[in-house]
């Protein structure tokens, strides 16, 4: 009897090993590295959770190809979005301790918040902030925090009330950093903490979290172990410098590893209960982050590769069904870098993906082969699947990207009659002066963003930065008065990143002072 019971845990044991096992660990190597290559990925590091345990976390690659330095498992990224489920678990905590309600006016808690429509001000609430349905348009006003400008939050919410909305409040999703911008600062007014110490005392430090920060200047001198981006430009890899989006605050600030970032999912997956045993949020307020606070339409691609029958963002987190199971996620995404979180509740797994390169495709491969094997689904490669839809048509690196030749090309007037200060009431200053004899074009409050005027045609310019791996090379077309002097100005990217922000030029109304 003895022996049969003891057999009997044995079969336990090897069932409870085999229903991980399905994910083999040595064929995810071999998909992280062909992934890797595939896609030009120089540095990646992976974690998958399941069952309450870190089955799998390890890096691979080289974190920076300017010193060949390894990635592991405790390597720093900037996990750009994916900081926002941060910012709602810090607000959920404070629901929790009864300093503050889901549907409390963000008025309430900072008298000065102004949004364009007074009804909207006086109506938004915290769960509004925090789930893309303000009513801004998609990276609306990230020029006042993209990239590393000089703006002070106090700035940040007094250009809010200049932003015109592009849809109705609640009627459309539209992704928007301000907001959560907002959010942070809202953390920091009840907390009576910034947001940065507040995220790092009560949920980094709790989690054990050691490695990570929120805010790249809050990493340790003595840890060289971080990623810098790298960005595909004329056929080579480029290593180029960002502070991890530390101006976004609650919306992309917090850097992190993987060995990090597992304890994360398995409190997300614990209901908020962290490996330790101590609960970090209540499992009432995560059913608040985790239920779609708007939805949007099903797209017929997503249905045909996962069966995808809806989406939707809750509270910092992405929804949606997978083969009938529900799918929690983020992406971040900085220029150069970056990172996909993957949560199956019921199958209680979790992946995090970190890298440094700004190709998801390469992420989202990884992802689907793990989530895969933990369904039992037909095998597929993910790898392969991808890389088409990748590499059709215009490639990543489109730095430069040349517009067409106009067909009715009209000559420009003196570089004099251009120049000038121009102003918009949410960004501030931009500057355009002749210097050597070239037209020179400077965002007063964003160093990188400085460049020179290539004429196109007529009044209409090509703006070149100077930092050429910005990959935003713009369109500003000036109206003349009557003297032929500069009225005022109107902006557009001639492409944009798959990033997390957008250089929203669209949105300045730019007039002579």
């Amino acid at each position: 009897m003895k022996l049969t019971k003891l057999a009997s845990l044995a079969l336990l044991a090897s069932a409870t090993f085999n229903s991980w096992a399905q994910i083999n660990t040595t064929h995810l190597e071999e998909v992280i590295n062909t992934s890797m290559a595939r896609f030009d990925v120089p540095g990646m590091a992976v974690a998958v959770v399941q069952d309450d345990k870190v089955v799998f976390a390890k890096g691979f690659g080289i974190s920076n190809l300017n010193t060949n330095a390894k990635v592991n498992k405790d390597t720093l990224f900037g996990i750009a979005s994916n900081t926002k489920a941060f910012t709602s678990a810090a607000l959920a905590k404070l629901v929790d301790e009864g300093k503050l309600s889901w549907d409390d006016r963000v008025i309430d808690h900072l008298p000065e918040f102004r949004l364009y429509d007074s009804y909207v001000t006086r109506e938004m609430r915290i769960r509004d902030l925090l789930s893309h349905r303000s009513g801004l348009g998609l990276g609306q006003g990230d020029l006042m925090i993209w990239p590393s400008t000089d703006k002070s939050i106090a700035a940040i919410l007094a250009g809010l009330q200049y932003l015109k909305p592009a849809s109705s409040f609640r009627s459309q999703y539209a992704y928007n950093n301000l907001m959560f911008v907002t959010a942070g600062e809202v953390v920091a007014r009840v907390s009576g903490m910034s947001w940065n110490d507040y995220i790092e005392k009560n949920i980094l430090q709790p989690l054990h979290m050691d490695n990570s920060r929120a805010g790249f200047s809050r990493i340790p001198k003595s840890n060289k172990n971080w990623a810098i981006g790298h960005i595909p430009m004329d056929g080579k890899l480029n290593p180029f410098f960002v502070n991890y989006l530390e101006d976004f605050r609650g919306a992309g600030a917090i850097a992190s590893s993987v060995s990090d970032m597992s304890q994360w999912l398995l409190t997300q997956l614990a209901a908020g209960k962290m490996p330790s045993g101590e609960q970090l949020f209540s499992e009432k307020q995560q059913a608040q982050m985790w239920h779609p606070h708007i939805t949007s339409m099903a797209s017929k691609s997503a249905y045909e590769a996962y069966h995808q029958q809806f989406r939707g963002y809750g509270l910092g987190w992405s929804i949606e069904d997978y083969h009938g199971f529900k799918k929690l996620g983020h992406g971040g995404g900085i220029l150069g870098m970056v990172s996909q979180v993957t949560l199956l509740p019921e199958k209680k797994l979790g992946i995090v993906i970190l890298s440094n390169q700004q190709a998801f495709s390469a992420l989202s491969a990884v992802t689907h082969e793990v989530l895969e094997d933990a369904l039992k689904l037909e095998d597929k490669d993910w790898v392969e699947e991808l890389a088409k839809k990748h590499f059709a048509g215009k490639q990543t690196a489109y730095a430069s990207a040349k517009p067409d030749t106009p067909a009715d090309y009209q000559p420009q007037l003196p570089n004099i009659n251009y120049t000038g200060t121009l102003h918009d009431d949410w960004y501030g200053d931009v500057i355009i002066e002749q210097l050597d004899g070239k037209l020179r074009i400077d965002f007063t409050h964003t160093k990188r963003l400085k460049g020179t005027l290539e004429h196109y045609t007529g009044n209409t310019f090509i703006v070149k930065w100077d930092e050429k791996l910005l990959e935003a090379d713009a369109f500003i077309r000036f109206d003349m008065g009557e003297s032929n002097r500069v009225n005022s100005a109107k902006m557009r990217a001639v492409s944009t990143a798959v990033t997390d922000f957008s250089f929203d030029f669209r949105n300045l109304n730019l007039k002579a002072k």
